[in-house]
């Protein structure tokens, strides 16, 4: 890409149209490429790029620029993290722009507090140094501000997994089998996969490898009566049907009628026969009731704060707050009592989240171990080496990406008696 000719306008544009932070960074970016049709793949690849960039640095480079606007963070960018020189941006600057640019590169992180180094807000920094300690959350803060890998997850009902890595690496895209998920692959770069014809056949679906784990917690078996109690588009359902091959009965709940529509295609793609999306007016609703203690096993992935997916969506970092997090951890409590009542005496609750945070998973789990005796902790490694993962975090499932490459996803199986 020659330099001269970067969209950077385009790109601040993009980002100023993202940075009031008040709705889903990919949601506003998508909008803004609707709005500019005529921008062509290139340009829409290095404005994506720009914006998510910024969106990751953006402590850092608002220490850099002091505060700066969307223009002068997108400049620090540029600099700090592209390593452009002076040469090749004198074409793109304005004048007291071509003083500031020694400035941005001054910086020494170093010096800087913590969260400045590790790029988050004050709140999240002292959360995770909590957690952590210090060595591991340096890892942690610095494995959440690199791209996350594009993984596939095979679906078992029609292809197999050695197969699809030699069609894909046969079609020139790079492949290799995922570390843990017996389902898992992931590639070498990103290439648009909408359109390719094993995607349209339902050969496989795009699904991060610490999700696809979660489907193997549950361990659904053919035949059984199963419930994804908060399936939003479903990949995790998807996941469930091919791990039952398509028998038995399996729910998805979820009370946003668009996350339940996205299902659908894919669902129709995926072959499977045993599945029902059902939407739900909440965690209460009279159809969940009707089959209270009916249930083999049930799977909670519980609307959290994303934490362990900023990877994916750094704007969630500076869009959610201690009080946000603490509004999140009592819904989850509420939905995880609720799809208890479903669990039949000896059947299974896997509660999962992809935060990072205590107060989002142990702690949720506690509270509820305490207020329903009728629950056991089950440890999830075992479970995991039964299906011959190997794969120990110990009786809760922790993964990370500075520990495992995937995004961090925590949960916990439970076994009702």
């Amino acid at each position: 890409m020659s330099y001269p000719h970067l969209p950077l306008e385009q790109a601040i544009t993009a980002l100023r149209a993202v940075l009031p932070l008040d709705a889903p960074a990919d949601a506003v970016l998508s909008r803004y490429f609707r709005e500019n049709p005529m921008l062509g793949n290139k340009d829409r690849a290095f404005i994506a790029e720009l914006v998510f960039g910024v969106l990751r640095r953006k402590r850092s480079l608002e220490t850099a620029t002091g505060k700066g606007t969307p223009r002068q963070l997108a400049l620090a960018w540029l600099v700090r993290v592209q390593g452009m020189n002076m040469r090749q941006l004198e074409p793109h600057l304005r004048g007291p722009e071509l003083d500031m640019v020694p400035q941005i590169k001054a910086l020494d992180l170093a010096t800087q507090p913590l969260a400045v180094q590790w790029d988050m807000p004050d709140w999240l920094a002292e959360r995770l140094l909590a957690v952590y300690g210090e060595a591991a959350a340096t890892r942690l803060a610095q494995a959440l501000l690199r791209p996350a890998p594009l993984d596939l997850r095979v679906n078992t009902l029609l292809a197999k997994r050695d197969e699809m890595i030699d069609v894909l690496n046969a079609a020139g895209i790079t492949a290799t089998a995922t570390p843990y998920s017996p389902m898992g692959i992931r590639l070498a770069d990103k290439p648009v996969l909408a359109k390719y014809k094993p995607f349209l056949e339902g050969k496989f679906e795009i699904q991060d490898e610490g999700s696809q784990l979660l489907g193997y917690l549950v361990a659904p078996r053919r035949g059984e009566m199963v419930v994804d109690f908060c399936a939003g588009a479903g990949g995790k359902t998807l996941l469930l049907g091919a791990l039952m091959h398509s028998s038995g009965r399996l729910y998805a709940f979820d009370v946003s009628e668009k996350r339940l529509a996205k299902l659908k295609p894919r669902l129709k793609r995926s072959g499977l026969s045993n599945l029902t999306p059902q939407l739900i007016t909440s965690e209460n609703d009279t159809r969940i009731k009707r089959l209270a203690g009916k249930i083999d096993r049930v799977l909670v992935d519980a609307p959290c704060s994303g934490m362990g997916t900023l990877r994916r969506n750094p704007d969630l970092k500076w869009r959610q707050s201690p009080d946000s997090v603490a509004e999140l951890s009592a819904k989850q409590a509420a939905i995880l009592a609720a799809a208890s009542r479903l669990v039949k005496s000896g059947g299974r609750l896997v509660y999962a989240t992809c935060s990072l945070l205590p107060e989002e998973n142990e702690q949720v789990v506690e509270a509820f171990i305490a207020a329903n005796p009728r629950f056991v902790l089950k440890s999830a490694a075992e479970i995991l080496q039964q299906q011959h993962i190997a794969l120990d975090t110990g009786d809760y499932l922790r993964l990370n990406p500075a520990e495992h490459g995937t995004d961090g996803f925590f949960a916990a199986v439970l076994e009702a008696s």
